[in-house]
C-alpha cells in the first residue's frame, strides 16, 4: 500500500515526523508532501496566483511553497503521477480539528483534496488544553492510530467521505475508547480581535481564538474529547442544505 502524507503545520513539524512513524507501522511505500512552512487555517487555500516550487528534501520526501490543498495537487499531479497512492494521511495536527474547526483547517483540507482525487483519505489531529496535559502527548496518536487506521481501511467507507480524527490529549493507557461522532458546535464565540496601537501611529489587530470547554452535545466529536475518547467523524464537502432546498423550490417551483 502507498500511502501519502501531508499536514498544514509544515514539513519539519513533530505532527508530521509521528504521522510518518504511524505510516510506516502500515506500509514500507510511505511519501512526504507536504508545505514548506506553516499553514495552519489556510483551510482550502489554492495558490492560483503563484508559482508553486517543490523541493525534494529527502527521499520520499517533498516540500511545496504552498498551501496543504497545493500540497496535494502536486503530489498527485506530477510527483506520484504514474503510481498515485491508495490512502491518504494528514496531520498529525498539533491541536483539535472539532466542530467548526473543519471549516478552518488546513489539515483538514489535504485530505478532502484527496479524497476529490480520488484517494480514501483521513485527517488526524491532537487535541490539547482539554485534559490538562502540559505538552502534546504524541504517544498517544502514535499508540493508537496504527490499528485504528487499519481497521478504517479494511472496513472503508464512501468514496465522498473524509475521516475526521481527533485524538484526546490523554496518556495513551488514559484513552477511553474510540466513538463514531457528528460534527459538534460550540456554545461560545470562537474570534476575537485584540486591538493594538502601532508605534508608528494607527492600530494593528491580533485575531484571538477561544479556548474554554463548550457544553458539547453527547455525540459530537466535541464531547468524546472533552471525555477522553478518540474521535472519528465522517464529513463531506456537500454543503447543501437539502430541507431548505426544498422548501425553496417549493417557493419557486411552485
Amino acid at each position: 500500500m502507498r500511502i501519502l502524507l501531508t499536514n498544514d503545520d509544515g514539513v519539519r513539524a513533530p505532527g508530521l515526523a509521528t504521522l510518518k512513524q504511524i505510516a510506516e507501522k502500515l506500509s514500507d511505500d510511505v511519501w512526504i508532501v507536504a508545505p514548506a512552512e506553516e499553514q495552519s487555517a489556510a483551510s482550502r487555500g489554492v495558490s492560483l496566483h503563484n508559482p508553486l516550487v517543490a523541493r525534494k528534501l529527502e527521499e520520499k520526501t517533498y516540500s511545496v511553497d504552498g498551501t496543504p490543498t497545493d500540497s496535494v495537487i502536486v503530489a498527485m499531479r506530477e510527483i506520484l503521477r504514474d503510481n498515485p497512492p491508495d490512502l491518504i494521511l494528514s496531520g498529525v495536527n498539533a491541536g483539535q480539528n472539532l466542530a467548526e474547526d473543519i471549516g478552518y483547517s488546513g489539515t483538514v483540507a489535504g485530505a478532502v483534496q484527496g479524497m476529490q482525487m480520488g484517494v480514501p483519505a483521513i485527517a488526524l489531529s491532537l487535541a490539547r488544553g482539554f485534559q490538562g496535559a502540559r505538552s502534546l502527548p504524541w504517544e498517544t496518536a502514535l499508540e493508537h492510530a496504527p490499528d485504528l487506521i487499519k481497521d478504517l481501511v479494511e472496513h472503508g467507507w464512501p468514496e465522498n467521505v473524509v475521516l475526521n480524527i481527533n485524538f484526546p490529549d490523554a496518556a495513551p493507557d488514559e484513552v477511553k475508547g474510540v466513538h463514531a461522532t457528528t460534527q459538534g458546535k460550540r456554545d461560545f464565540e470562537m474570534n476575537g480581535l485584540d486591538k493594538r496601537k502601532h508605534p508608528r501611529g494607527g492600530h494593528y489587530y491580533w485575531l484571538t481564538y477561544g479556548a474554554i470547554k463548550s457544553n458539547p452535545a453527547i455525540g459530537t466529536d466535541l464531547r468524546a474529547v472533552y471525555d477522553g475518547y478518540i474521535s472519528v467523524t465522517p464529513i463531506h464537502i456537500d454543503h447543501t442544505h437539502y430541507k431548505t432546498a426544498t422548501t425553496l423550490a417549493a417557493l419557486f417551483e411552485g
